[in-house]
């Protein structure tokens, strides 16, 4: 039966189970946030109960919160004169919203403000455009007079080929009142009945099932009404869509089929007098609005993840993706993207006004957001998007509209002079062409399309047409039915070459490919022209805070473009002017001013909104040793820099360490290195040494693999070997995992218990300096945040952040419940500096212990717990 906690302030907490005091403070402090309408940052270690405390925290706040809000409407319908309270209003008022308009709020006219310099630049060359601009489309419309004078000219289609042609383009002034009709339905599908809800989100579907399951078991399981959003990859259940594999293909093949009846009828009739047409794909079978609405009304009985569903849709013969209810829900679970990116926000019908937010796993939330709204198109993707557009463009030439055909120009053009900036010629194929000038280059987005000379076309109206015209779809059905070869014809003629050129684009995939690469190329293959069209919807949608990297690596297919977002606060402005609260949670969140000065102050925050929250570990004091390593064995000076760590008494001294701690450690000792090439030239000096000989006598050696498929594999085979050394006995007492930091096994793992009683960092893994995006952000961030008298500029700070991140992310793997124990070694002085020690985690920072002799870490490791050290394990001087 749960317990109920009622804190000083009166409140009653249900919980399952005598909860932690850190629980009790998180729980309450949570409270408060949301109460106040408040923006918390929350950091509580791994294995303090992170997850159940931001479930029954936010559910009590929001059973108290509907009560509150029946009992005041109760009181008005009682008062006399009064009135109701408007529905869609909260009782309590959202905190006042302290966010101004962000830095790249829009412009009266509805651009950014980059756009308004843009066009007093070359109002000029856009004066002579707009002119040359008419004279093209009165020469299309010419051209479209005298197709539709020849009559039998154009070429008769297949049936399922016309659906494949582009319907006549209409801008949003000329739409007719009919299509208005059917947009307008779509959107009321999509709205809600207010009903305040909690909005949670995590970084992978696994972690939103574990949360899932957690409320299950709370006390709150069984009355909360929730739903698990996803992609329609993850939650579609027809085999045939499924099949295609890459998320794109999946959602634009179930569009599709969905195809809305009005809209077939209306093509149809437009088409009768050419010629009769049949239905194009047929439509999902589990598309059944009645099945859809029993399986809706079955899914609120109870919280069930993401794979519940799917077992749920296909026992039901209903869609899942279709069939997760929007509305009348208190708590919606969803991955990262669907929350972050505004696009994915409209279409799942998310409405984040006067909502709460709770954003958990958070510590990489700002690159997070960066990646999200960045993208690269290759040198190869480029040519081949181009290829397959002409081949359409000749192939349907008599079938299309003017309008059609002067924005197909366009795209050409833009990809031909893409290609160009790149170094390239778009004729020619990617593979064999050699670029004479190489590295990497950052423009603005101005410089950019001043150099590419496409200044003169309007790309909000491109941007527009591949949105409404569906033309990336239509090209990507297109290559799916023909492949890469064309039958020729006399419009065709032309074009012999690039059939083969087509062909020669499609890109294979190694069996060095993880399972995901393999996914990403197949996707690149089949539509690349999705991906160009993201690469300008960037390019429209972002301001100064963007940048486009010019990348030349000798060949033209390894050659891209790439759109950098510098101020991710850009993005994250409107959500959080949207809801009513937020909570940012994780396990590591240290440093924390990173969140406050490039996140939330860029978004508009005030700092009183602000509210931090931090508790230590559960664990004993005697359950954790923290060491910073000053010297080695030999006494050799411990200081990884990038001068240094390569020389070959600095690595013989890493192996002398590693093998002095597999003496003493038993179980598994897992051992962080700052890149996966560092951690090969160290282990081949080591396989030359000797080094690496001496280390397997006491324990098996595994490697962290490069392949995300092979990942399991290896973690199994590690967990295996510990549990069968530690049965059987003998020499070798255990495993040594090889892993590296920002890799497979730093995030997302738990090294509980025997798998990690010890944790080991060689060095700080600072992130290579010498990357162009790197230098970018850091003179950014100079340039924008201000720096009092003898503060360390913010450029160089985010150097430091971004390395102790990483590390507080991987030493964090050990410790992962009450009664678990490891140690930690730094081995690397700089960790004794002031600035670096007061990033780390305060459960972790205030047990560290500085070493400046190996000998004396050696003695403080046995003495952690009785269990953690072999009696007799000696210490090896070299």
């Amino acid at each position: 039966m749960a317990d109920k906690i009622q804190e000083s302030s009166g409140i009653d907490f249900p919980f399952p189970f005598p909860p932690y005091s850190i629980q009790k403070d998180f729980m309450a402090k949570l409270y408060h946030v949301l109460e106040a309408g408040k923006i918390g940052i929350f950091e509580s270690p791994t294995g303090t109960g992170k997850s159940l405390s931001l479930i029954c925290g936010a559910l009590t706040w929001l059973r108290d919160f509907e009560q509150k809000k029946q009992q005041e409407e109760a009181r008005c319908l009682l008062a006399p004169g009064t009135q109701p309270l408007p529905e869609g209003q909260d009782l309590l008022p959202a905190a006042p919203s302290s966010c101004p308009a962000p830095p790249t709020a829009l412009m009266p006219g509805g651009e950014p403000d980059w756009v308004t310099q843009f066009v007093q630049r070359k109002e000029e060359r856009e004066l002579a455009e707009r002119s040359r601009e008419e004279e093209e489309t009165k020469a299309l419309l010419r051209l479209s007079r005298e197709l539709l004078a020849e009559g039998s000219g154009a070429e008769l289609l297949e049936p399922e080929e016309e659906e494949l042609v582009l319907a006549e383009y209409t801008s949003d002034e000329e739409r007719t009142a009919a299509i208005g009709v059917d947009e307008d339905e779509d959107e009321e599908d999509l709205e809600e009945e207010h009903v305040t809800k909690i909005y949670y989100c995590s970084r992978t579907h696994s972690q939103l099932a574990q949360f899932v399951q957690e409320v299950q078991k709370s006390p709150f399981g069984k009355d909360t009404r929730l739903v698990t959003l996803g992609s329609r990859q993850n939650l579609c259940v027809n085999e045939d869509v499924r099949s295609l594999g890459a998320v794109q293909l999946i959602n634009d093949r179930c569009m599709e089929m969905q195809r809305s009846p009005h809209e077939n009828k209306n093509r149809a009739e437009a088409e009768k007098p050419k010629r009769r047409r049949q239905e194009g794909r047929t439509a999902c079978p589990f598309y059944n609005r009645e099945q859809t609405q029993l399986l809706r009304d079955e899914i609120l009985v109870a919280a069930r993840d993401m794979e519940q569903l799917v077992a749920l849709g296909r026992e039901a013969r209903a869609c899942p993706y279709y069939g997760s209810p929007r509305s009348a829900l208190q708590l919606v679970v969803l991955p990262y993207p669907m929350l972050l990116h505004a696009a994915t926000r409209q279409a799942a019908g998310i409405r984040l006004q006067g909502q709460v937010v709770i954003i958990d796993e958070a510590h990489n939330l700002i690159d997070t957001i960066t990646d999200i709204h960045s993208t690269e198109v290759s040198g190869s993707q480029l040519c081949q998007a181009h290829s397959q557009l002409l081949q359409y463009m000749e192939r349907y030439r008599k079938r299309l509209k003017a309008k059609n055909l002067m924005y197909i120009k366009q795209i050409l053009y833009l990809l031909e002079q893409f290609v160009a900036v790149l170094g390239g010629n778009i004729k020619q194929n990617p593979n064999t062409q050699s670029l004479s000038q190489t590295g990497t280059e950052l423009k603005t987005i101005n410089d950019f399309l001043f150099q590419s000379q496409v200044d003169n076309i309007n790309l909000f109206k491109v941007q527009r047409y591949f949105e409404k015209s569906k033309v990336s779809r239509k090209l990507c059905g297109f290559t799916e039915r023909y492949g890469a070869i064309l039958p020729p014809s006399r419009e065709q003629s032309r074009l012999a070459g690039l059939q083969q050129f087509l062909q020669s684009l499609q890109p294979g995939v190694t069996e060095s490919e993880s399972q995901e690469e393999a996914e990403v190329e197949a996707m690149r293959a089949a539509s690349p022209l999705m991906h160009i069209e993201g690469f300008l919807t960037a390019l429209t949608t972002a301001n100064q805070d963007g940048r486009v990297i010019l990348s030349r690596q000798g060949s033209l297919s390894q050659s891209s473009l790439k759109f950098l977002l510098l101020n991710p606060a850009v993005q994250f402005a409107q959500v959080v002017k949207e809801c009513r609260a937020m909570v940012i949670a994780g396990g590591t969140m240290q440093p924390v001013s990173d969140f406050r000065e490039q996140l939330l102050a860029w978004a508009g925050t005030q700092s009183e909104r602000v509210v931090e929250f931090s508790c230590g570990h559960v664990i004993p004091p005697d359950n954790i040793l923290p060491l910073v390593l000053c010297s080695g064995p030999t006494g050799q000076q411990l200081e990884f820099t990038f001068q240094q760590r390569e020389l070959p008494a600095m690595m013989e001294e890493t192996g002398r360490i590693l093998c002095n701690l597999c003496n003493v450690v038993p179980g598994g000792l897992v051992c962080f290195f700052p890149s996966y090439e560092y951690q090969r030239q160290v282990l081949a000096h080591w396989d030359k040494s000797g080094l690496l000989a001496r280390l397997t006598v006491r324990k098996k050696l595994f490697q962290e693999p490069k392949r995300a498929s092979q990942v399991e594999q290896v973690l199994s085979a590690y967990s295996k070997c510990i549990k069968r050394c530690g049965q059987a006995g003998g020499p070798v007492t255990g495993a040594l995992l090889l892993s590296v930091v920002g890799g497979k096994m730093s995030e997302g793992i738990n090294f509980s218990d025997d798998l990690g009683r010890c944790v080991v960092m060689v060095g700080m893994p600072y992130p290579n300096i010498r990357s162009p995006e790197l230098q970018e952000k850091m003179a950014y961030l100079d340039q924008r945040l201000p720096r009092s008298p003898g503060q360390v500029p913010p450029g160089k700070a985010l150097l430091e952040n971004l390395c102790m991140k990483a590390v507080n992310q991987s030493i964090g793997r050990a410790i992962r419940h009450q009664r678990d124990f490891a140690s930690i070694v730094l081995l690397d002085q700089r960790y004794t500096r002031p600035p670096v020690l007061a990033k780390l985690p305060a459960w972790i920072r205030d047990r560290v212990e500085v070493k400046a002799t190996f000998g004396a870490a050696f003695a403080a490791l046995r003495k952690v717990r009785p269990a953690l050290s072999f009696p007799g394990g000696a210490l090896l001087m070299a």
